[in-house]
């Protein structure tokens, strides 16, 4: 079963996501409207709006990117 958060981030806290994303051993996109690409690119993040919620989409459980995706929800 796919899940899937919306989260937002900042530039700044790009190399802390990709980390994050990592650490998993399941595939793991990001997206902003039709653009989506693997979380675990870090130049492929950077190519996205942080202006707007980016969601999160993965087949998997990791803890600790779990609390990170917590940490970093987005109000609906």
């Amino acid at each position: 079963m796919e899940i899937k958060k919306v989260i937002k981030l900042t530039p700044n806290q790009v190399k802390d996501f990709v980390s994050a994303a990592t650490k998993c051993d399941f595939d793991v996109d990001v997206s902003y409207n039709r653009f989506t690409v693997d979380a675990k690119s870090i130049l492929g993040v950077f190519g996205l709006n942080f202006d707007c919620p980016l969601t999160v989409r993965y087949r998997g459980f990791n803890k600790e990117f779990e609390n990170y995706l917590s940490e970093h929800a987005a109000a609906c």
